[in-house]
């Protein structure tokens, strides 16, 4: 399943896009998830849902999220390097949030760096508000992460394209 919005095309992430997603991960984060990891979210976890940004079939990025009855977790959101700055975070994460939306979730929550400025800027202006610390949540330095939760609007995400 799909759904193209502009020339980006969203769809379900696959186990053969897992080497793409692997070479994103690796520029994003200091601590990438590995091969197994995607692979047990995408065959053994019920609760999971990711999806990837592909335009002329090169993959821009990837978002997962866990839905657990009313409420969805983001696990993980990155877009490749080379194409960072010009707005498809924004456009992933509303992705994201259109399909929690469709799976029956009224509120989404992530947590980020306590250091990470721009993404907790971009979070809040999808309505994420902070509602705690995870301490020594990143095992790379122990870095603290914020929790962020946000109140999906239902009928605005109910408007537009899902994936699914």
């Amino acid at each position: 399943m799909s759904a193209q919005v502009d020339n980006i095309i969203y769809r379900l992430m696959t186990l053969e896009d897992i080497p793409a997603i692997i070479a994103i991960e690796q520029e994003a984060f200091t601590s990438p998830w590995t091969t197994e990891a995607f692979t047990n979210e995408l065959t053994n976890n019920m609760f999971a849902k990711y999806m990837v940004m592909e335009e002329e079939g090169m993959l821009l990025g990837y978002g997962g999220m866990w839905i657990i009855m009313d409420e969805a977790h983001i696990t993980n959101i990155a877009i490749r390097s080379d194409r960072r700055g010009y707005g498809l975070g924004h456009k992933l994460l509303e992705q994201l949030q259109r399909t929690a939306v469709f799976f029956g979730a009224v509120k989404m929550t992530l947590e980020v760096r306590v250091t990470n400025a721009l993404a907790q800027h971009i979070y809040r202006k999808f309505g994420f508000q902070s509602s705690g610390i995870r301490p020594r949540y990143y095992s790379d330095n122990d870095e603290d992460a914020l929790i962020m939760w946000a109140e999906l609007d239902t009928e605005q995400l109910k408007t537009g394209e899902s994936m699914f």
